[in-house]
């Protein structure tokens, strides 16, 4: 059930590794401080969903991110995700120093595109874009990252195991916003001028 899709492959995961604050102008557009180092939260399998929901018990705001499969502890796969976040929640928690997991990790909160091999994929040259009912809201290349993909795995493997098919999240660039109820999302993910992955949400 919480799956995602790599090929003709299902894919259950363990878990999402979320990087929080990975671009400057995001950390701008919320009023947030520069991290001193890097801002890693988890989702557990059960936030995986196929649908967009607009809301859980609150309004939603999205935050598209480039994705990263993991296999045999590397990078395998690559593909586009929205971080779903209650973001009333998450202030609170924030105003009150409590962990915001609350606000991250609930059921539906994490929605993926299908994967694609990263064989012959400049990792250097990724770019992620999202759509809302046909106007651009978000554009971020991974050269925009305070800590790109290869810095973000060398973190992660220090403190934790990476299993097979585990998801990182690498961030998400300036643009989040509020879901709305009959939204048309379509996020690509690029590399160069060439289109990888693209992929359509409805928000229900």
């Amino acid at each position: 059930m919480y799956s995602v899709t790599m090929g003709e492959r299902v894919i259950v995961p363990t878990k999402v590794v979320c990087v929080g604050r990975n671009y400057l102008d995001h950390i701008q557009e919320l009023n947030n401080s520069v991290p001193d180092e890097m801002v890693v939260f988890n989702k557990p399998a059960s936030s995986i969903a196929h649908q967009l929901y607009a809301s859980h018990h609150e309004p939603l705001h999205y935050e598209a991110e480039i994705c990263f499969l993991v296999q045999d502890g590397d990078y395998h796969g690559v593909g586009v995700g929205l971080d779903l976040t209650k973001r009333e929640l998450q202030s609170s928690l924030k105003a009150k120093g409590l962990p915001w997991e609350r606000a991250k990790s609930f059921d539906n909160s994490a929605v993926f595109s299908r994967f694609v091999s990263l064989q012959g994929i400049d990792m250097s040259d990724l770019q992620i874009e999202l759509y809302i009912n046909s106007v651009r809201v978000q554009c971020g290349h991974v050269k925009q990252m305070m800590y790109p993909p290869s810095v973000i795995l060398d973190e992660l493997r220090s403190y934790t195991t990476l299993c097979d098919g585990d998801i990182v999240m690498t961030g998400t660039p300036e643009g989040v916003g509020e879901v709305h109820q009959g939204d048309v999302f379509v996020c690509r993910l690029k590399c160069g001028e060439e289109t990888l992955v693209e992929v359509e949400w409805h928000a229900q």
